[in-house]
């Protein structure tokens, strides 16, 4: 198991991150696929046509979202923690991903940067 912190600077406030982060018509806006989103804690979600599927553990509006990514049989928990800090340039995003499968470490940190990360940074900025 793998772990993987970044930080993202996007050019638009914290509160519209986190609400492209947690509507699914805004995430279908940046993302170009289909999500199955809520911010109620315990419920699941599926985003990229099912590639990325886990259950919602914890929201602070405008700033924090932590998740449960699903791996299968996993005997712990994968967790995802996204922090929104205000930035002079918009948003600073602190990605935290902990117990990232080995063999899945490679393919999440390229999606997280230019998939999810990427997408969305280049939404704010066209």
């Amino acid at each position: 198991m793998k772990d993987y912190k970044k930080h993202f600077v996007l050019s638009a406030p914290p509160e519209d991150v986190y609400r492209a982060l947690t509507l699914p018509a805004t995430i279908r806006l940046w993302s170009g696929e289909d999500a199955e989103m809520s911010t109620e804690p315990g419920a699941e979600f599926s985003l990229w046509g099912g590639s990325i599927a886990g259950r919602n553990l914890e929201f602070e509006p405008d700033r924090k979202i932590v998740q449960e990514w699903y791996f299968g049989e996993q005997e712990e928990p994968s967790i995802v923690t996204i922090i929104l800090h205000p930035h002079k340039k918009g948003t600073s995003a602190e990605l935290r991903h902990s117990n990232i499968p080995d063999e899945a470490y490679d393919d999440i940190v390229e999606g997280w940067n230019d998939a999810y990360f990427g997408s969305l940074i280049d939404f704010y900025e066209e």
